[in-house]
């Protein structure tokens, strides 16, 4: 079955793009005070069944194809357990071993993977200055979570760093092997979405993925985990909440929606937002500063996901460019013949 189009002008609207990443950021915000409080299991699936749920609610709601095919059910299966299982099941146990901005880096850097499948099995065009973008956008993570004095060691030729003391311990820990299966479960899911919705409805898709992934979490947070839910206070259960409705159901929702009708490398670029804005709002509600380099890797960001949406644009402007210059030197240089 066929995903069902929509107008361009919805899957092109920015506010459209950028919302499941300014939610995604802005519930990392919410969840930063109630972890502390609970176990990174029970904490994965809370925020991936009661989601599913209501998309599948959504969905209903909205006349979306319930049809599901047997090959249908075995698609989703997979991406249950890439996306739902194993991406949420590799982050809560990274978490646990390794700092949160590492961690970041490792996670947001899976838009690289979306590219490099994407160009492998749908031939998606990247280009000269789609590849510029993408690694404009490492740095700028980079930037944004590695640790201040990592980055002034290595501008200042100081490599002991990789080999002593904070760097050799984080790195032998192992979280960021994690985090890194993680990022790369995140894109593989990605990339999957498109085989799926050639079966079954995008959005109801989405929705079960959520759930058949989130169970596997519920019974390993039943096997480790006792009473997770016992400290929680009633301001940890509305960041649950919001990170649920609008971090999970909302942004997965209209994340998969739109990665089945456009374009996935410039789609997935778009991730490099999640840890601005998680910054940004972690500065306004939680008065977290950023440093001068953070600041930095902000800009390195925005002019990433400029170059990666707009490379079709910019490389016609280019050769046009080009073309102009090289047709301008030609006529300069032919010599004029005497009457």
């Amino acid at each position: 079955m066929d995903s069902v189009s929509v107008p361009q002008s919805v899957t092109r609207n920015p506010i459209v793009l950028i919302a499941p990443f300014f939610l995604w950021g802005t519930a990392m915000v919410a969840m930063k005070g109630a972890m502390p409080h609970t176990t990174p299991f029970f904490m994965a699936g809370v925020r991936l069944v009661p989601a599913g749920l209501l998309v599948l609610l959504v969905g209903l709601f909205l006349g979306r194809s319930q049809t599901i095919s047997r090959q249908g059910w075995l698609w989703i299966a997979l991406f249950a357990l890439v996306d739902g299982t194993l991406f949420q099941g590799f982050l809560a146990a990274g978490l646990q071993r390794t700092g949160a901005g590492l961690g970041s880096v490792m996670i947001d850097s899976q838009p690289l993977a979306v590219a490099v499948m994407a160009r492998g099995l749908f031939g998606e065009y990247i280009g000269a200055l789609g590849w510029i973008g993408l690694m404009w956008g490492i740095a700028g993570i980079s930037l944004l979570g590695l640790p201040d004095e990592w980055i002034f060691s290595l501008f200042h030729g100081d490599t002991a760093w990789l080999t002593e003391g904070t760097a050799l311990t984080t790195l032998s820990q192992g979280g960021e092997w994690l985090m890194l299966l993680a990022a790369l479960s995140m894109a593989t899911g990605t990339i999957l979405i498109r085989y799926v919705c050639r079966h079954v409805d995008p959005v109801v898709a989405t929705g079960w993925h959520m759930v058949l992934g989130g169970i596997p979490l519920f019974v390993l947070s039943s096997l480790e985990e006792v009473q997770p839910w016992q400290g929680l206070t009633g301001l940890d259960w509305g960041a649950i909440a919001y990170s649920t409705i609008f971090g999970s159901a909302l942004a997965y929702g209209i994340f998969f929606f739109l990665a089945a009708q456009g374009n996935l490398t410039s789609l997935s670029a778009l991730t490099f937002l999640t840890p601005v804005f998680a910054l940004l709002f972690g500065n306004l509600f939680l008065g977290e500063t950023l440093s001068s380099l953070q600041w930095l890797g902000v800009s390195f960001t925005l002019v990433s996901i400029y170059l990666i949406n707009q490379r079709d644009a910019l490389t016609q402007k280019l050769r046009q460019l080009t073309l102009a210059y090289e047709t301008a030197t030609s006529t300069d240089s032919t010599p004029v013949e005497p009457d």
